[in-house]
């Protein structure tokens, strides 16, 4: 019997398990992270709206890895014996015959003043902080806006921005105050969101034009203060700032021995695979894969990842070649609380649609997603 290690508890961890178990494998699974819990992120642009409570996102594993017959190894992961076939981690070294390296990215922090800004997909703490400030301004500016890595332009996360900025502004209309803000989108990029397709540019900054959200695009960041962004086209006011920085990888995979990319990612091949390094897959965030420039780090992909890398590895354990790869596509909804805008794009063909049933769609999708891990 194989030991398998999964590092993280996210998306691509557990489309790992669940595929994993699904072949048919039934070697010893291990998963490593801080707590057995998900945390449903994409579910977090509610929160300032009091449509979502963080018992709402937060889902115990206990149960579905019990189902699963998955061993937690509660711990964080500090870098890895590559030789001896060892993840070293913050209680004990946890041996693997095959690894799974599922462990997110990490948000850039270098910009001066960043502390005086709340980070939307951080967590629960920054996003409800945020609605609190909100409830208690009686007006005032509010600005929005994400950046990517300079060393690696793909490894940013645009989309939740977007919905935050559409839901404050119906939030605020609901409440009969929006008159009292000023809302304002900006980004370091010339057309942001260019990834989405280039009509979701378009149709996306028509929305804002329709709305009366101002934009300031195409400066490069230069920092924060409590009352305004600071570019290099110049300061703006700002008493509440939701931003999201660029991506990169894990701090402990700088020691690691794995290869990175020029955005501190795992480099793998298009089967999730490490090349190079005998049976370490990569799922999610976590990694650098082919693909086209506008392949998007987010949980749907993390999931198609972690259903390749499993399937992988289990080939490359019983001595096959490793041929399942990813498909290549970008699926989300742009929720604005009442609506969505539907977003698709594939290597063949790019769509956008807006309706109010892609607001109940996507409340749907959260609740049958999460019903497989209750």
């Amino acid at each position: 019997m194989h030991s398998i290690v999964i590092i993280g508890s996210g998306f691509g961890a557990l489309s790992a398990v669940k595929n994993l178990r699904k072949q048919g494998c039934t070697d010893a699974i291990t998963l490593v992270s801080p707590k057995p819990e998900l945390f449903f992120y994409p579910s977090l642009i509610w929160v300032p709206a009091g449509l979502r409570s963080e018992s709402d996102l937060t889902v115990p594993l206990g149960p579905y890895l019990a189902r699963h017959k998955v061993h937690h190894h509660a711990a964080t992961v500090t870098g890895l014996d590559l030789s001896g076939r060892k993840v070293l981690t913050t209680n004990g070294e946890v041996a693997y015959d095959a690894l799974i390296v599922a462990s997110g990215g990490r948000f850039i922090k270098k910009l001066p003043g960043i502390e005086h800004i709340h980070i939307p997909c951080e967590g629960y703490a920054p996003v409800a902080a945020y609605g609190e400030r909100l409830r208690n301004l009686s007006g005032g500016h509010l600005a929005f806006g994400f950046a990517g890595n300079p060393n690696e332009p793909a490894a940013m996360r645009g989309g939740p921005v977007f919905e935050f900025l559409f839901g404050v502004d119906t939030l605020l209309r609901k409440q009969g105050r929006r008159d009292r803000f000023t809302l304002t989108f900006f980004s370091p990029a010339a057309e942001p969101g260019k990834r989405l397709g280039e009509r979701a540019v378009e149709n996306l900054l028509a929305e804002m034009g329709k709305r009366g959200i101002r934009t300031r695009l195409g400066h490069k960041m230069k920092g924060f203060t409590p009352a305004s962004v600071q570019t290099e086209g110049g300061d703006f006011a700002s008493d509440l700032t939701f931003f999201m920085p660029g991506l990169t990888g894990q701090a402990w995979l700088e020691g690691s021995g794995l290869s990175l990319s020029p955005g501190g990612f795992v480099q793998v091949d298009d089967t999730c695979r490490v090349p190079g390094v005998e049976r370490v897959y990569v799922a999610g965030d976590s990694g650098s894969f082919p693909g086209p420039d506008w392949l998007p780090k987010q949980a749907h992909i993390a999931d198609l990842q972690g259903e390749a890398a499993a399937k992988n590895l289990l080939s490359d354990l019983a001595g096959r070649p490793a041929r399942h790869t990813f498909k290549h596509e970008l699926v989300c909804i742009v929720d604005t609380l009442t609506s969505g805008i539907l977003v698709y794009r594939s290597p063949k063909r790019s769509l956008l649609f807006k309706t109010p049933l892609f607001h109940w769609s996507k409340r749907l999708f959260e609740k049958l997603y999460l019903s497989q891990f209750r």
